[in-house]
């Protein structure tokens, strides 16, 4: 876990509000947790998409 990602405690509680992870035929399922670590990754930084980290999918 990087320094400003989700703790588990924030991610239990948040966690249950966003819709279950399941993939499609043509996409595949992406973790909900580490998806949203990089939303809040792109805000915090204030950086362009194409620059988030790898670790964030």
């Amino acid at each position: 876990m990087a320094r400003g990602d989700l703790t588990d405690e924030e991610w239990a509680v948040i966690g249950e509000l966003l819709p279950s992870e399941r993939g499609r035929k043509s996409r595949p399922a992406y973790d909900n947790r580490r998806f949203l670590n990089g939303m809040l990754f792109v805000l915090r930084a204030g950086c362009p998409w194409r620059d988030v980290h790898e670790r964030y999918g």
